[in-house]
């Protein structure tokens, strides 16, 4: 077709794109004309993992217990022994103690529990994992202060009974959830890993491990809530923490020092849940979100 002849029906009728042709009701394109692609659709974000209201409802929530609390105290009327109890810094000091246990605990309970949870999957250790599990539910089955009682007795009074106690009693969550997350990965997953090229560590790193994110993360969640609260056992074995506090207002009948420990370790362990929630959202894979 003659460029003349071409500008022609393309003026004759103007709706037809540029450099396209109809014969015989076939719609057809000039060699070498440059197609113009339609407007690529808006990509949707995705939702934010972390909402304002999971940001901010909880610690206000406890920001004002919390203030309430402070208040009452400073009101309270608060005898010599009263005062001896929560006087001189040793409120900070027993929370900082608390705070102490449940971070040392719990980073040992992460060095032992994943590790030993990634072996037992292993092909080589695969038979004794039955016998590491029934091993941690007798720590977790076993009384908190019969274990600590023990302990005490063996090591002697101090925080390294006390540290130990909380270890064993945390080790099942993590150690269970672990061994669940990786038997659970897809077995056609990872042979699609290998038939790639990875190599055994690549595929551990790169595969099994962000598949069972979400159940190892949930089983660290739960075994930092049980650190705060087995912690506050640790003043029988000469441990500190809040719970110094709590058998202080308990055996002396006095209210102050009995609610103040008690909302202190309430406090303590709604925010550890929460700012491991936090985490757990933050660190979840977004290819296993619903909807991703």
């Amino acid at each position: 077709m003659s460029p003349a002849r071409r500008e022609r029906d393309e003026r004759e009728r103007p709706g037809r794109p540029r450099g396209a042709h109809e014969v015989q009701g076939v719609t057809f394109r000039d060699e070498g004309e440059v197609v113009e692609e339609p407007a690529a659709a808006t990509v949707e974000l995705q939702p934010r993992r972390v909402s304002w209201q999971k940001m901010v409802v909880l610690p206000a929530v406890l920001a004002v217990v919390l203030l309430a609390t402070w208040l009452w105290y400073h009101n309270a009327d608060l005898d010599s022994i009263a005062s001896n109890a929560l006087g001189d810094g040793n409120v900070w000091l027993r929370f900082k103690q608390h705070v102490e246990l449940t971070v040392i605990s719990t980073f040992f309970v992460l060095i032992i529990a994943i590790p030993l949870g990634i072996a037992l999957t292993r092909p080589g250790l695969r038979r004794a994992a039955p016998f590491a599990t029934a091993l941690a539910n007798i720590g977790q089955a076993t009384p908190a202060i019969g274990l600590l009682a023990l302990l005490v007795i063996w090591l002697g009074i101090g925080k390294k009974a006390a540290l130990i106690g909380i270890i064993a009693y945390a080790v099942l969550p993590v150690l269970s959830n672990t061994i669940a997350g990786l038997k659970a990965n897809d077995p056609t997953l990872l042979e699609a890993a290998r038939g790639i090229g990875m190599s055994t560590a690549g595929v551990l790193a790169k595969v099994e491990l962000p598949l069972a994110v979400p159940l190892i993360l949930a089983g660290v969640r739960t075994a930092l809530v049980l650190n705060v609260g087995t912690a506050t056992l640790a003043t029988f074995g000469g441990g500190g923490g809040l719970g110094d506090l709590i058998t202080t207002g308990i055996t002396t009948q006095r209210m102050p020092v009995l609610v103040l420990g008690s909302v202190l370790t309430v406090a303590l362990a709604l925010f550890v849940d929460w700012l491991a929630s936090i985490v757990e959202l933050l660190l979840r894979p977004r290819g296993l979100e619903a909807g991703a």
